[in-house]
């Protein structure tokens, strides 16, 4: 959105709010279910000053999962879904279940272009459909052109792996060489061991048999297809566009480095994708751009150099978007315990401080942990570990004490949320007598956080606690800092990494056992509210705030008069969100919430009060 129409937008909403400050509140705005006065012209996000922003100037976060890895099988022709009824039912059971309010979109180059020249409206029709299925539960979507391994179609039948992303005419371009990894533990080797792989994703990056013109092209009309059969409401939801999926060169040519890859071949392709985004009419939306595939791996003998330094300032039409995986944890060899408090701390600051010298936000679009298998053990903590870096990039041990070095919060999607997991069917590499049902049904992989029972409800797969988390989704002013103890589970142990430090002991006692987030935000003084996710763990009448707004138990429903209030998420999916709404512009602000609290007095909830104002005072002046 241009800067003055933003501008005039705000204002508008400024008005309207202090208007109806008096009374009940706003009339719910027309759109999607439950949602209120603010919900629509909040839905368009855009990059400022650094952070994801809404319509009316607030600091987003984007939290969600990818959807999904059922994209790179063929059992549905490269959709995520089968129908639109199971797009639908995800996207409802993502939000109550997972949290979520984003998610990565996942589409095929291989059905989207299956004959040179020729773009199927058909799978596009379809895949849009499925989109909008998660635009009408309140989810912003961003598409991925998705790919590994280049292509399933450099793979033969009788192959241990798979690939996916180009279509067969790509591959039959390049007459590439019989595919062959060698030993190979893990599929992801394929990447530089692969032949046939190696020389398939150097003829892209180096525009062979004019490869990455026609997939340019392909992004060009699925784009322009997209924007012209969503309506302008939905559209709004669409955050931006992946270009590709975890990019890598291939090979090198000779004195060319990861760096000068990157820089003369990597980010022009950005630059013609730009150009293809503007021209299908996305000029306002942002592209997703990953780096280099290995810049920020966590074993040294794969770390590349990288993370796009040489592309300048990227600024607002661009994300620094990026993946992140503990390989050491995956590897079973090289990480023989769990994960730890503040075990990603030092890598999730990596990706902040990158972004931030590109001069605009990041996004972790993938990370997860296998869930089944040798290292599976390790997925309680390692995830809870990821989460807890999105959150902070400090540990819990230290975060109380130098919470004004927290950090922003970071956006980011976890991979995955397919409802199919472990109930699929699937030929691996066209083989009739290879039929994949477990897990994800691709190269041994089980991520999903979620699957269907026998009932066909979706039920997570992962602790509750550790998926459906409290966060800010949307900031009136600046975030200074956050902070989400989860208390999730490793098998039968709770796992607490930040408890309330005995500095504290009112605060301490009013959370006890409970799950708790702390939010310190710089207030603008706009009338729309901050919003914080509430976990379904967190119900109005277990739910206690304590904040310089006030402080209370069981919040009461929204009105723009009341400054601590719960209201559903837009979608009409059932899950609900906490409204503060704070006074004032350049005002440092904090709110406490917690479902520990069991009836406490008065003296308490203001004795923690207390104990918070003087801390906040301390940390932030």
């Amino acid at each position: 959105m241009p800067k003055l129409r933003a501008r005039l937008l705000g204002v508008l909403v400024l008005l309207t709010g202090f208007l109806t400050a008096a009374g009940t509140g706003p009339a719910a705005a027309d759109g999607l279910p439950d949602s209120l006065w603010f919900d629509e012209p909040a839905a368009t996000l855009t990059v400022a000053n650094g952070r994801f922003t809404d319509g009316l100037g607030r600091e987003v976060v984007l939290r969600g999962y990818n959807v999904s890895g059922e994209t790179k099988l063929e059992e549905n022709s490269g959709l995520p879904f089968a129908s639109v009824a199971d797009a639908g039912k995800s996207a409802k059971a993502l939000r109550a279940l997972g949290g979520g309010n984003s998610v990565r979109f996942l589409l095929s180059w291989a059905h989207a272009e299956p004959a040179r020249g020729q773009v199927d409206s058909a799978y596009l029709g379809a895949a849009t459909d499925q989109m909008r299925a998660f635009l009408d539960a309140g989810i912003r979507v961003f598409p991925d052109f998705h790919q590994d391994l280049y292509s399933r179609h450099l793979f033969n039948t009788g192959s241990w792996y798979s690939g996916d992303g180009a279509p067969k005419w790509a591959v039959t371009a390049g007459g590439y060489p019989q595919e062959s990894c060698g030993i190979c533990l893990f599929w992801g080797q394929n990447i530089t061991q692969n032949g046939a792989v190696k020389a398939a994703q150097y003829d892209f990056w180096h525009n062979a048999y004019g490869l990455q013109d026609a997939f340019l092209a392909t992004a060009q009309a699925t784009m322009t297809y997209v924007r012209q059969h969503l309506t302008t409401a939905e559209f709004a939801g669409v955050a931006g566009f992946d270009p590709f999926n975890e990019p890598y060169a291939g090979s090198y040519d000779s004195g060319q480095t990861s760096r000068t890859w990157e820089r003369d071949l990597l980010w022009p392709f950005y630059g013609k994708f730009r150009a293809r985004m503007d021209a299908a009419g996305w000029q306002d939306k942002p592209a997703f751009v990953e780096p280099n595939l290995f810049w920020n791996s966590n074993i040294s003998s794969q770390k590349q150099e990288g993370g796009l330094l040489d592309a300048g300032t990227l600024g607002p039409r661009y994300v620094f978007n990026t993946h992140f995986y503990d390989q050491k944890a995956i590897s079973g060899i090289l990480m023989w315990g769990k994960a730890g408090d503040g075990q990603y701390a030092t890598d999730f600051g990596t990706v902040r401080d990158r972004a931030s010298a590109a001069g605009t936000t990041a996004v972790v679009s993938e990370f997860g942990h296998p869930l089944s298998g040798t290292v599976s053990d390790k997925a309680p903590t390692v995830d809870k570990a990821m989460y807890q870096a999105l959150d902070s990039r400090l540990p819990g041990s230290r975060w109380w004490t130098g919470t004004a070095s927290s950090g922003p919060v970071l956006s980011g999607t976890q991979w995955q949320w397919d409802i199919y997991s472990g109930r699929h069917h699937e030929l691996m590499n066209d083989n009739p007598d290879k039929v994949l049902t477990s897990g994800d049904a691709w190269n041994d992989e089980d991520l999903s956080a979620v699957r269907l029972d026998d009932s066909g409800t979706a039920v997570p797969r992962q602790d509750a606690r550790l998926l459906d988390r409290l966060y800010p989704g949307a900031t009136a002013g600046s975030t200074l800092a956050f902070t989400y103890e989860d208390r999730s589970r490793d098998g039968s142990t709770t796992l607490t990494w930040n408890p309330v430090p005995s500095t504290l002991p009112q605060v301490s006692q009013l959370v006890g056992s409970g799950q708790y987030g702390l939010l310190v935000w710089r207030s603008d003084g706009a009338a729309a509210p901050t919003e914080l996710h509430l976990p379904a763990s967190f119900p109005t009448s277990a739910t206690t705030v304590v904040s310089d707004l006030g402080a209370l138990v069981s919040p009461p429903a929204y009105t723009s008069a009341t400054p601590i209030a719960v209201a559903p998420e837009p979608g009409g999916t059932g899950s609900r969100r906490l409204l503060l709404t704070a006074p004032g512009s350049g005002t440092v602000h904090y709110a406490l919430v917690t479902n520990g609290a069991n009836a406490p007095s008065p003296a308490l909830l203001n004795g923690a009060r207390t104990e918070l104002a003087a801390w906040a005072a301390a940390q932030f002046g």
